[in-house]
């Protein structure tokens, strides 16, 4: 308890001097959020000329699949409100040296660089998840129950360590290879895919996002139990499972990769 006390007052210690820094720049804290409003309206865009042409996706409606895609902006807002300096590990800390004070302070490194930075522009991002779950729940038609309204609100902070776990493990590549932002981009850009039912895919792709990079646990399963009911403990229960490796995995190759580094610098 000592511990996440002292974690908790550190973590608000950076989010007061990160929120210093930003009101120094206000207009880039706007445009920031502009901007992934304007990129989220292109995707939905690209969904309503598709559903302009047919009524349904393999037994899926328009509103059904704009729930889903509302869905998955809410972990993914998250993470990049809160985690987003993991970034900077795979571009240019490592590569630049400047690894090294992290080292020298009497703070679980990890954590530090998770907490030292967030992202207010991801706002966007959950304004318009926000937004796009509540236009479509009177059309979808879900039936609630206190065990479902639960589950839902429970599973998203697991489909968030999704997020979290894939992009501690690629980061930390950079400790051998000085960059990895590259491989980061790569993993993450698989995560378009789980805006959409991973049943419209094929099965490779499928089985990609579903159990080697299970971004379809960010959305996709959590969303089809919220819509249908159906096989919580798959669609939910794998969500947590996946996240909890995801996370370890991340853990342990960070904390091998801290053993492997090497201070590096220009």
């Amino acid at each position: 308890m000592k511990l996440l006390r002292r974690m908790f007052r550190m973590h608000r210690i950076f989010v007061v001097q990160e929120l210093k820094r930003m009101t120094e720049y206000k207009s880039d804290f706007i445009i920031g959020i502009i901007g992934f409003l304007l990129a989220q309206l292109t995707n939905l865009l690209f969904i309503w000329i598709i559903f302009s042409q047919i009524p349904s996706l393999l037994g899926w409606s328009i509103s059904q699949i704009v729930f889903i895609y509302g869905f998955s902006l809410i972990p993914k807002g998250i993470d990049h409100l809160l985690f987003d300096n993991l970034w900077s590990i795979g571009y240019f800390i490592v590569r630049k040296g400047d690894f090294d004070k992290y080292l020298t302070r009497p703070i679980n490194t990890l954590f530090h660089i998770m907490v030292e930075k967030f992202q207010l522009d991801a706002l966007g991002e959950l304004i318009m998840g926000v937004a796009l779950i509540c236009v479509t729940l009177p059309i979808v038609g879900i039936e609630w129950s206190i065990a479902k309204i639960l589950l839902a609100l429970a599973v998203i902070p697991f489909a968030t360590l999704i997020y979290v776990g894939i992009k501690t493990a690629t980061a930390a590549i950079a400790f051998w290879t000085k960059r990895s932002g590259n491989i980061i981009y790569m993993f993450y850009m698989v995560n378009d895919f789980a805006k959409y039912p991973a049943t419209i895919y094929n099965n490779f792709v499928k089985n990609i996002i579903t159990y080697i990079i299970p971004f379809a646990f960010t959305a996709f399963y959590p969303a089809k139990y919220i819509l249908t009911g159906e096989n919580p403990l798959f669609n939910i229960g794998m969500t947590v499972i996946m996240s909890v490796i995801l996370m370890f995995i991340g853990v342990v190759i960070w904390n091998k990769g801290i053993n492997a580094y090497e201070s590096a610098g220009s």
